[in-house]
């Protein structure tokens, strides 16, 4: 019986030959768009002698916190918990380690997918005692159908760039050799958001607050999605005669 013998792999010339020549193109894209999200950062304070006490009164701001913000319904799109601390505040006289006072915080993260509650809910938040709103950064969701047209319009870009090439020389594209990323700092993503946001802090007080304090008047800031591409394709062998 006769071995088929094995057949021998093809050289890859990664820059081509006069047989096989090859194009490499670059394609990009950048898109302005609307926010799909907002995330504003709420921080609740309290101070007093007693570390019971302070401890109370955190909680219960936190409570009136929460409670407002869950009023907001489908609005609210993620609300998260931080850190709460209580930190003792130390006399600075003396030899003997005296607590002068306690000081609590506890930090609430807001993510909205409605802006025109937004403003609302910043100024009835800013309304409570000792709370500070930062605030609003806008954002596009991780799926969002942007990235994906993105990197489909820098293929495309790419693509025609090729063939832009392919017309001058008077013949056309053969295969596809490779495409790669080339526009992107972090793993597996062709597409890059920027996402830009102005941080206000607004500061509640028991004696400056208001019942009916005006919402406060919020533009959402557009987000960029930039795509960097490179392909390569193989040319039909031109005739440069």
């Amino acid at each position: 019986m006769t071995e088929t013998p094995t057949p021998t792999p093809a050289t890859h010339h990664p820059y081509g030959t006069p047989t096989t020549p090859h194009v490499t193109v670059r394609g990009e894209a950048h898109l302005e768009v609307d926010p799909e999200t907002a995330h504003i950062a709420v921080t609740l304070t309290a101070r007093g002698t007693d570390r019971r006490t302070t401890l109370d009164d955190l909680t219960r701001r936190n409570a009136t916190a929460l409670d407002l913000i869950k009023t907001y319904g489908d609005a609210i799109e993620k609300l998260e918990t931080g850190t709460l601390t209580i930190n003792p505040e130390l006399t600075r006289r003396g030899r003997a380690e005296r607590i002068r006072a306690y000081h609590g915080s506890i930090q609430l993260t807001v993510t909205l997918n409605d802006f025109t509650t937004l403003g609302e809910l910043i100024t009835r938040l800013a309304d409570h005692d000792l709370t500070r709103v930062d605030g609003p950064w806008w954002a596009l969701r991780p799926t969002s159908p942007v990235h994906a047209a993105a990197r489909r319009q820098a293929v495309q870009e790419a693509l025609q760039r090729a063939r832009e090439y392919a017309d001058a020389l008077d013949t056309r594209l053969g295969a596809l050799l490779e495409l790669s990323d080339t526009g992107t700092h972090t793993g597996g993503h062709l597409a890059r958001a920027a996402f830009a946001g102005t941080a206000m802090p607004f500061r509640g007080s028991g004696t400056e607050a208001t019942a009916d304090a005006a919402p406060v008047d919020l533009e959402p800031v557009r987000q960029t999605v930039d795509a960097h591409v490179e392909a390569s394709f193989t040319l039909i062998p031109p005739n440069l005669g």
